[in-house]
């Protein structure tokens, strides 16, 4: 379970990467990227940003975002006052698609 300390950072990381990703950021392969969650270490040193994609290349969106995570870490660093900046390791929520899934699954007509 997550300290309330962690909640907050976390949601502080991830409105001001949501805000980086929409308006300071200009790589087309990461235009369709929404930042759904994340999560912060017990330690505050590293932060899993899971996001979703509106786009079927989830490489190329995953290389977008590789490529701009130092970028981002500067943003961050300049924009939070932390301490210490965590490490920033993007991962795809899938939920959606797994949401969409089951239900399909549940509309098909059952005999």
């Amino acid at each position: 379970m997550p300290t309330r300390r962690q909640q907050r950072i976390a949601k502080l990381i991830r409105q001001e990467i949501s805000k980086l990703l929409l308006f300071n950021t200009r790589d087309p392969r990461i235009n369709f990227v929404t930042v759904t969650e994340v999560k912060i270490s017990s330690d505050l040193k590293s932060a899993m940003i899971y996001v979703s994609l509106l786009q079927d290349d989830e490489k190329d969106a995953m290389s977008g975002l590789e490529s701009a995570t130092p970028y981002l870490r500067r943003q961050l660093a300049q924009n939070v006052s932390l301490r210490y900046m965590p490490k920033l390791v993007f991962k795809i929520d899938r939920t959606l698609a797994h949401a969409k899934k089951i239900e399909d699954l549940l509309s098909e007509d059952v005999v």
